[in-house]
């Protein structure tokens, strides 16, 4: 096993034990609703700081429940996970058709090298 299959499995042990230990572990059991995103968390921090505040703004687009809304941050991040791979893809293949563009190119001088190198007085 090399060392960088080594690395993608420690990062994927890694990036499971983070979705698996707050269930297992039961954290968040002692809240009504124990895993909200940051923006509702902030917004009731708020509000038992200064019951008063006044928003600045308001949503140009309020979902109508909430299933809708996580669907549409769910597919949000899809198409940000898709335009990332199609770049890191790209790159990739832009970065290995130069390696084998240059290793034909090579083996092209080396054989023009070859045959320029053999003279008609070589043969007789």
């Amino acid at each position: 096993m090399n060392r960088n299959t080594k690395i993608n499995l420690v990062l994927l042990l890694a990036v499971a034990a983070l979705a698996v230990l707050p269930l297992a572990l039961g954290l968040g059991d002692h809240k009504e609703e124990p895993f909200t995103g940051a923006d509702a968390q902030a917004e009731t921090a708020i509000t038992e700081l200064d019951p008063g505040y006044e928003p600045w703004f308001s949503p140009l687009y309020e979902p109508p429940s909430a299933e809708i809304e996580s669907a549409l941050f769910a597919l949000q991040a899809a198409l940000g996970a898709g335009v990332l791979a199609y770049y890191f893809g790209l790159r990739r293949g832009r970065r290995q058709g130069e390696e084998r563009a240059t290793a034909r190119q090579e083996a092209a001088d080396r054989a023009t090298a070859g045959v320029a190198g053999e003279s008609p007085a070589d043969g007789a």
